[in-house]
């Protein structure tokens, strides 16, 4: 199970024009900004990453809205984990779990699950999180994840997994979040 104390969000390449024209974009978007907003309500750990900004654009305004307070880390690699900065940020963490979120699914999400998991950490994709330019990548992408050994959740299956009691000030926020 996931526990808020274990598990580290990481955003994937919510950038530019692509977020935009990849499938469900919208809601996939919005679910990000929960998810953000939620692991915030936590007090989890959120790993951003960027590919190229200087040419894919920053991340888009309804997320990075959310992380003010956070830097993102730039890569050129599909693979974060190809991305020492990342590595050493995921390890500074102390964190085995990681909550997976981005695009595209059959890429940079993909490939960042296939290291995390041979190099011991247990991955949570977030299906309702991730995407591609067709529903077919995704589909293809969130496969081969689970054939690796990644499990599929929910915005709103993470959060409550997370949260355990259905009171206090973090459960409002969550609830108020996901309704």
């Amino acid at each position: 199970m996931l526990t808020k104390e274990e598990t580290v969000l990481v955003l994937i390449d919510i950038q530019g024009k692509l977020a935009q024209i990849v499938d469900e974009s919208e809601i996939v978007i919005d679910s990000i900004s929960k998810v953000v907003q939620g692991a915030q309500a936590l007090q989890l750990p959120i790993l951003w990453l960027e590919q190229y900004p200087k040419g894919l654009g920053p991340t888009v305004e309804e997320i990075a809205q959310h992380l003010t307070d956070i830097k993102p880390i730039e890569k050129i690699t599909f693979s974060a984990y190809d991305t020492p900065e990342f590595v050493d940020q995921l390890e500074a963490t102390g964190r085995k779990k990681v909550l997976l979120a981005g695009i595209e699914t059959h890429i940079c999400v993909y490939q960042t699950a296939a290291h995390l998991l041979t190099n011991g950490y247990e991955v949570e994709v977030l299906a309702d999180c991730v995407t591609s330019r067709t529903a077919g990548n995704r589909e293809v992408g969130v496969q081969k994840m689970l054939q690796l050994g990644a499990k599929l959740t929910s915005v709103e299956m993470a959060l409550f997994e997370m949260q355990q009691i259905a009171k206090g000030d973090t459960f409002k926020t969550i609830s108020g979040l996901v309704k």
